[in-house]
């Protein structure tokens, strides 16, 4: 029988918690683990209910601790390594084109592969406590994986920093640099993180799907092709009853209804 590694809370309507809880490994992304986290990140995507997702760990003090050292390694060959390797591609890939935005909130240390994991999310919430940072280098491990996500997201120089030196970086430091979000005391982190994820829900779940869909395909584009790309979202979301519910909701001083979809 197969060990569950990641479950999924619905603590809302619309809300859905993915839960990675391996504490006896600190959540190491193994093989088994990223499998079911994409199978949960899948779940949610197809289901029209949830809104907005939730990554979160259920230790107390680790996030997720990064790639699995053991089998690193281990004695497979280096073409087996290689075709597991290419889980973390499909997880960052997934988390772009779910959607729905996604909040890593890191209550806990997020080390490695999972810092990855947490630049691939839209949003990020830390507590006061948890610390970021690539300290594979250490061990003799660069984070190749992640290395393209690190760059898209933190100034050139101070990337190198993290991947080279392999020094960790507060909460504090994280939201200076402009990877975090929000830092929030240890005791009031659950509630914070709710109500993020409640503010999000409200909102129209087919123009956030526009609008990530539009993010994720041009983020890499040339100003010109990309502007292109968002005249034709932007002319779509003109078509849908949404968007004419929410000048209406906005001009008659009251709550949109949403459309599901």
């Amino acid at each position: 029988m197969t060990d569950t590694l990641v479950r999924t809370d619905r603590p809302d309507p619309g809300i859905a918690v993915v839960v990675l809880d391996s504490p006896a490994t600190r959540n190491a992304l193994s093989d088994a683990l990223v499998d079911q986290l994409l199978a949960a990140l899948e779940a949610a995507r197809d289901d029209s209910e949830v809104r907005v997702v939730v990554i979160r760990s259920s230790h107390d003090r680790i996030f997720s601790a990064g790639g699995d050292l053991k089998a690193f390694a281990d004695d497979r060959p280096i073409t087996e390594k290689y075709e597991g390797l290419g889980r973390f591609p499909r997880l960052f890939t997934l988390l772009g084109s779910l959607g729905k935005p996604v909040i890593c909130a890191a209550n806990g240390d997020v080390l490695a592969g999972a810092f990855g994991l947490a630049l691939a999310c839209d949003l990020v919430i830390a507590k006061e406590s948890a610390k970021f940072g690539c300290p594979e280098i250490n061990v003799g491990v660069f984070p190749f994986m992640i290395s393209a996500l690190i760059y898209r997201n933190i100034d050139r120089m101070k990337a190198n920093e993290l991947m080279m030196i392999g020094d960790l970086v507060t909460a504090a430091e994280g939201r200076e640099i402009g990877f975090v979000n929000r830092v929030v005391a240890d005791a009031d982190f659950d509630d914070e993180v709710l109500a993020w994820a409640r503010r999000i829900a409200a909102k129209s779940p087919l123009l956030m799907r526009l609008g990530k869909e539009a993010i994720d395909v041009t983020r890499d584009l040339p100003l010109a092709e990309a502007l292109k790309v968002l005249q034709s979202q932007l002319a779509e979301a003109f078509g849908t009853a949404d968007m004419r519910e929410g000048v209406a909701a906005f001009r008659e001083k009251r709550s949109p209804v949403w459309m599901m979809r």
